[in-house]
């Protein structure tokens, strides 16, 4: 397994900086993993050498944040798929920018080191190398979550804050958040995450300076909001986004859904607001980004197409509006042109689902030849269930789906315009209209042969 040969890899590199006399130690989030009993992604090692001396000691190297004083540790192996962040105990000069600091000064002491960090929970270190609960090591026990204990440096209170459930910034809160802003929204993914709660100190601060969040950019914004929706915990997320202030900063359309009532007959569950939770509480860990984005954007439309009507409450053309909406968002957020397209046609088609009883057979095929269906189909399932939990129209689609082979939904054309130049029609406009009316008849299944559709085209579309 890749976890295990990473974390093979970031023991080796340990003991090797440990025989030259350095300090070293795992820190950060795959210490914080361990103690919650999950798999760390990856494994960072702090230590007392300097950059200089990480890159004389390992044959392979890179030094893409020397600067700052991280050296990437590649296996010797050159096949491998993956590196160890090695940084060296540093303290940080001031952060001009938001974002990095102006430099850095190396430090012998890893208390020193731990104090920049972000959060508690995040300023852990491992001795790797310590004999756990039972003589084991760490890559011999598989890390007991209860042995690691005895073998972690705690200087900033991380473990009290791990058994309580607290998200708490080092040190003093708005120092921190002065330091990367991003931070800020950081906190709220950990929380998140792990179901913590944020330390009161820490989200005052952070409702304190939510504004500071444009000065980050909004590439590093986009992709913290991707992870707290793909990261199975995305209603908490946003929750806390509300709560802190940040939702209204990075996404004031969502925000603008609080309070935006819906007809009780179809939305039982509340405003908009908390039908969009509902829905953001199915997506799964691990799903796709423009799926989780279409989720969140769906019925962002709605605030601004409310009306009360004689009947009951209506949102008509929301999701014509949303698309528009969830454009200039995925424009805002620097989304790639093929990623905002899926996300628009997400909100563009997601009111489709509703007709799908009534369509004709070709109108059907054709709405499932949508780039990446499956996306359309469980983002309906989600807003069925986020809402009266019909399933009607889901099942419907799925049933209909199955039953249709690839080559029937997409089947290749009879005729071109090639043919209906041979048969004697002048190119122009109107060749789309008629070779659009022959697919149709295609899908219908009125037609089977190259004969049958230009003898069908004929019929309407007389010379």
């Amino acid at each position: 397994m890749n976890a295990d040969r990473q974390l093979e890899a970031a023991l080796r590199i340990v003991e090797t900086l440990r025989a030259q006399g350095h300090a070293a130690y795992f820190a950060g989030g795959c210490v914080r993993d361990l103690l919650l009993g999950r798999t760390p992604s990856d494994y960072d090692v702090a230590t007392s050498a300097t950059p200089e001396t990480v890159l004389a000691m390992f044959p392979r190297t890179f030094a893409v944040g020397a600067h700052f004083g991280v050296v990437l540790v590649a296996p010797e192996a050159g096949n491998a798929d993956f590196v160890t962040e090695v940084a060296t105990f540093r303290s940080d000069l001031a952060y001009s920018d938001g974002r990095h600091p102006d430099g850095v000064r190396y430090t012998k002491t890893a208390e020193e080191d731990v104090a920049r960090r972000d959060f508690t929970i995040n300023g852990l270190l491992l001795d790797p190398l310590r004999p756990l609960r039972g003589g084991g090591l760490l890559g011999e026990c598989g890390g007991d979550a209860k042995s690691l204990r005895a073998a972690v440096l705690d200087f900033v209170g991380g473990l009290d804050d791990l058994d309580a459930g607290l998200l708490r910034a080092i040190g003093r809160p708005e120092q921190r958040f002065e330091e990367d802003h991003l931070r800020m929204a950081r906190g709220v993914r950990f929380a998140a995450r792990f179901g913590f709660e944020i330390e009161a100190a820490t989200a005052r601060a952070i409702q304190s300076l939510a504004p500071r969040i444009h000065a980050v950019s909004r590439e590093r914004v986009r992709d913290e909001l991707t992870k707290m929706l793909t990261e199975g915990h995305a209603d908490r997320a946003f929750e806390l986004l509300d709560a802190t202030g940040l939702l209204a900063e990075v996404l004031p359309e969502i925000a603008r859904m609080k309070g935006v009532e819906q007809p009780p007959q179809y939305h039982p569950e509340g405003d908009v607001w908390a039908h969009l939770l509902r829905a953001l509480a199915q997506l799964p860990p691990g799903c796709p980004a423009t799926l989780a984005w279409g989720a969140l954007l769906h019925d962002v439309g709605k605030p601004a197409t409310f009306r009360r009507a004689p009947d009951r409450i209506r949102f008509d053309g929301h999701a014509e509006i949303g698309a528009a909406m969830a454009a200039e968002v995925c424009r805002r957020f620097r989304f790639s042109n093929e990623e905002t397209r899926q996300v628009v046609a997400l909100v563009e088609n997601h009111m489709r689902f509703m007709d799908v009883e009534r369509m004709k057979t070709s109108t059907l095929k054709r709405f499932f030849r949508l780039e990446h269906f499956d996306e359309h189909l469980e983002l309906h399932r989600m807003d069925c269930l986020a809402a009266s939990g019909n399933l009607e129209h889901w099942r419907f689609v799925s049933e209909r789906r199955a039953e249709m082979p690839e080559e029937t939904v997409r089947p290749k054309p009879l005729i071109t315009g090639r043919e209906l130049i041979a048969a004697g029609y002048r190119p122009g406009a109107q060749f789309r209209v008629m070779l659009r009316a022959a697919e149709d008849a295609q899908l219908e299944g009125a037609v089977a042969t190259a004969n049958e559709a230009l003898e069908w085209v004929r019929a309407r579309f007389p010379l």
